[in-house]
């Protein structure tokens, strides 16, 4: 869960370790994250980096160019609407939509891009690319997201 404060601390504590070893706590209550030899910090790396790729391809449109972005935001909220107006939503995905998406980015899109350019899994030609198109596709729904929701209520909601 994205939101659970405690798993959050531990990853950032493994991050840390994996990846500024000089900056981490020595003391780390974790013991998977204890071993300072070679191997241990490499299989570190390793798992990280994985988790990463994992937690950036659910949200990958997020990372991509604006109409990439629109286009699968607007299929989520289309299936979200749906599911609401059958019963199987317990909130209306409308109410809340535009904020949600900068608290989600702020909080979630934005920290997995930089770890993503920071741990420089895809290489130097596209190391910033995620992370580019993410601070611009926040940047782009403060100040289009409001009419980009409002079209996708038009489109998509139906009662």
């Amino acid at each position: 869960d994205i939101a659970d404060k405690e798993r959050s601390a531990r990853g950032k504590l493994r991050w840390q370790k994996a990846f500024h070893p000089s900056q981490s706590p020595l003391d780390s209550q974790d013991e998977s994250i204890s071993g300072p030899d070679e191997a241990s910090l490499r299989s570190l790396k390793a798992t990280l980096v994985f988790e990463q790729i994992i937690q950036a391809s659910d949200v990958a449109h997020t990372m991509q160019c604006w109409e990439t972005f629109t286009k699968w935001n607007g299929r989520l909220y289309r299936e979200l609407s749906k599911g609401y107006r059958e019963g199987r939503g317990a909130s209306y995905p409308r109410e809340g939509w535009c904020e949600n998406e900068i608290g989600f980015f702020d909080f979630y899109i934005v920290p997995l891009a930089r770890k993503l350019e920071e741990c420089g899994v895809f290489g130097p030609a596209t190391a910033g690319e995620y992370l580019d198109h993410a601070l611009e596709n926040r940047r782009r729904w403060e100040e289009e997201g409001v009419e980009t929701v409002r079209e996708m209520v038009l489109e998509n909601d139906h009662f």
